[in-house]
């Protein structure tokens, strides 16, 4: 019987066992993953498929559509089907957004749980939708006493989000302890002569080639994560940018979840570090595995 697993689940989630969930899965065999893109013109159809041996299977399907803010509809859409690992039955359809919100903000928050400093406070949200505004429960529950500052292009959706709004991008930069940059920029928004020591910065918005959000500067300032390499390199402009005009080599990544966390660490209280996610299907599955159980346990 396949099961229905609405919005509503989100009740009985929580980000310290959704964090578990994700250190677990990345104990298990390596994914399988297969990305497909189709283009037209600004609009993509993202197709996304993921096979863990233990976990199971997913295909999760996302559209694309930035004109959809201007209709008063999520940019974003789509659908998550997840599968059993055995007999490859169709064992739940997740609710999209449900996934995709706890996948994006739980990946960032896995890298900042190890990245950032623990007496961080002044948190940079660089953009003002969806994605930006999840962080703001995730990164509360690491770091309790955080306070918010959103910057975005435009300042009406910045203000929306009932935080402190900054006029000066620069100066919030060099203000904060962790910076948080989900935008769907093609070109650097945060320099990396603007960042200051000890800080760590989460990229989340760039997801495809042809899209970064800091420059090549930051990426070498910076000791440089990923979520995957299976996921980043080759696919995301954030670092293919960069490797390919040798700013950057590949030895400078220097983990990625699947790597011994030991290896996926702060060293000291002054370096900058970077984390940049990727957000692969294998999250996804992971993830959509963590809310599936928890609707069932009910």
């Amino acid at each position: 019987m396949t099961e229905i697993v609405p919005k509503e689940a989100e009740a009985l989630l929580d980000w310290p066992g959704h964090l578990a969930a994700l250190e677990s899965g990345h104990r298990l065999p390596r994914a399988g993953i297969k990305d497909l893109f189709l283009h037209r013109g600004e609009d993509t159809i993202l197709d996304r498929a993921a096979w863990i041996d233990g976990l199971g299977s997913l295909v999760k399907v996302a559209t694309v559509h930035p004109g959809n803010a201007a209709r008063g509809l999520p940019t974003i859409n789509g659908a998550v089907t997840l599968f059993d690992d055995v007999t490859g039955v169709l064992s739940a359809i997740v609710d999209f957004h449900l996934v995709t919100k706890w996948k994006t903000a739980g990946d960032s928050l896995l890298s900042a749980s190890r990245l950032a400093r623990k007496d961080s406070r002044n948190i940079l949200l660089v953009g003002a939708g969806t994605v930006a505004r999840s962080m703001v429960g995730a990164y509360s529950s690491l770091f309790p006493e955080a306070r918010f500052t959103v910057w975005s292009r435009s300042r009406a959706s910045a203000e929306d989000m009932g935080l402190p709004v900054a006029d000066d991008l620069e100066a919030a930069v060099k203000a904060a302890d962790i910076i948080c940059t989900a935008t769907m920029a093609t070109a650097p928004v945060v320099l990396g002569e603007w960042l200051q020591p000890g800080q760590h910065l989460d990229l989340i918005g760039a997801y495809k080639a042809g899209m970064r959000e800091v420059d090549d500067r930051a990426l070498q300032r910076a000791r440089l994560f990923v979520d995957s390499r299976d996921t980043t390199v080759g696919h995301i402009g954030e670092i293919m940018d960069p490797l390919a005009s040798g700013a950057i080599r590949e030895a400078d990544i220097l983990a990625d979840f699947y790597d011994d966390p030991a290896l996926y660490t702060r060293r000291s209280e002054e370096e900058i570090t970077i984390a940049k996610n990727g957000g692969g299907a294998h999250l996804d599955l992971m993830t959509a595995r963590f809310i599936a159980d928890r609707w069932l346990a009910r």
